[in-house]
């Protein structure tokens, strides 16, 4: 018995002709005929049974209305369209146009799942004819548009030009506007940068009259996308977790990253273990970072939670091997990074630093500690060698002092060790010579 329906094939049974003049059956044809029959009566008792199964699954099958937005399984495909199950009696019928690509392949395959909008129901074709979106290069008149406008279908539409308040839209041969505040998510600076792009844009407005009257918005349609995609990220969301972003904006205070519909803020403070520097020395907008959530703050009213994230995290810190990487009275080429009046800040590494003290420079310019500021005897930016003196890694704290006034200090110290290595030593009387060498070398000083 076959599971679609029709009656099994079975092989006629041979006819003889009986002397009343009708058809009769005998023998072994007597025999199928019966087998036959009783084939018949079994495929008719299953039939109407598998009819009213059918029907009561029809009738627990959600209505489906023009406008609405079905979920459904490729089933196959044609030449021209695209066969969609959706779980009802009837199939849901795609064009192939429609899910193309922008290089004109087909993006689906048998098997995938689709998401597509109903625009009619028993149409020419039969089934529930679906759309993905209207108003293609080749659609003509406005019949499609005014239909994405009634179900807010998505459009699909070239910039062709930057005009005042916003961009023109070339859609189904149709000029259309939107505005600059509907182009994007965030404020667009210069809306240049769209013109000659193929967008998707949902219809807000449509009049008819001597001519058309469209305006479109392409951030409504981003926002729902984000907000989809956000519900998947904030499974995801837990102290601790990395996840992947975009750089979406940069601020003097920061940063802020997409992180898939929903956006973190990286502080200043959180990029290196380097002194906050302005984000754009670090980053660039529509860069790809790998970031740590720090921080979760649920959001009141209509403001979303606070997502606090952080690269510096993810990095190894400069300090946790500091007295290793840099010794005691190891020497250093250094950039001072600030003065104080206090001292100078000087990089040693990136993330660390440590203090020149004031007296130190003072005692450089043989000015005797008199020096009011640090800028009065180095810049920023200026390259500086130096030695390092002292190590507080728990504090995160180095002092520092210069390389010549150091190796000055250390050759005053071996001079002090050795005269006071000849002072404890024995006297003794010089040959002539010593003592004829001693004199010149006196008179010599009294001349100078």
């Amino acid at each position: 018995m076959s599971s679609t329906g029709s009656p099994p094939t079975v092989k006629p049974p041979h006819k003889n002709k009986s002397t009343a003049g009708g058809p009769a059956f005998t023998g072994q044809a007597a025999d199928e005929s019966a087998d036959f029959a009783a084939m018949l009566a079994e495929f008719e008792g299953t039939s109407k049974s598998g009819d009213k199964a059918a029907g009561r699954g029809r009738s627990q099958t959600p209505r489906i209305s023009v406008g609405q937005e079905v979920k459904g399984r490729v089933l196959s495909m044609s030449r021209e369209s695209v066969f969609i199950d959706l779980g009802g009696k009837d199939d849901g019928i795609l064009t192939l146009d429609d899910v193309r690509g922008p290089d004109g392949e087909v993006t689906v395959h048998v098997g995938d799942e689709i998401v597509a909008r109903v625009v009619e129901i028993d149409g020419r074709s039969g089934g529930i004819i679906l759309r993905r979106m209207l108003g293609r290069a080749d659609a003509k008149g406005t019949q499609e548009l005014r239909q994405a406008f009634e179900i807010g279908l998505p459009i699909e539409g070239v910039v062709s030009g930057v005009v005042k308040g916003g961009v023109e839209v070339q859609v189904a041969g149709v000029r259309a506007f939107c505005p600059i505040s509907q182009l994007e998510l965030r404020h667009v600076e210069d809306a240049a940068i769209f013109v000659g792009q193929k967008l998707r844009f949902k219809i807000t407005r449509f009049e008819e009259g001597r001519s058309l009257n469209l305006v479109l918005s392409r951030r409504t349609l981003l926002e729902a996308e984000a907000q989809e995609r956000a519900a998947e990220v904030r499974k995801k969301l837990a102290v601790g977790v990395v996840l992947r972003g975009k750089v979406s904006a940069l601020k003097d205070y920061g940063a802020f990253v997409d992180l898939g519909g929903i956006e973190g803020m990286l502080h200043v403070s959180e990029l290196s273990f380097q002194r906050a520097r302005h984000p754009k020395d670090v980053l660039s907008e529509g860069q790809d970072i790998e970031v740590q959530v720090i921080k979760l703050e649920a959001g009141e009213g209509k403001k979303g939670e606070r997502i606090s994230l952080s690269l510096k995290s993810l990095a190894k810190d400069p300090w946790s091997e500091v007295e290793s990487d840099f010794p005691l009275g190891s020497q250093h080429s250094g950039t001072v990074m600030r003065c104080e009046d206090f001292g100078a800040f000087i990089e040693i590494a990136p993330g660390v630093e440590g203090l020149l003290h004031i007296s130190e420079l003072a005692d450089a310019q043989g000015k005797g500690g008199k020096l009011r500021h640090a800028k009065d005897a180095v810049s920023p930016g200026e390259k500086i060698d130096v030695v390092v003196k002292l190590i507080d890694r728990d504090k995160r704290r180095m002092a520092l002092e210069l390389a010549s006034t150091s190796n000055a200090r250390r050759e005053e110290r071996a001079a002090i060790a050795s005269v006071a290595q000849q002072s404890s030593a024995p006297q003794r009387f010089g040959t002539f010579g010593d003592l004829l060498a001693a004199r010149l070398n006196a008179a010599k000083a009294n001349k100078k």
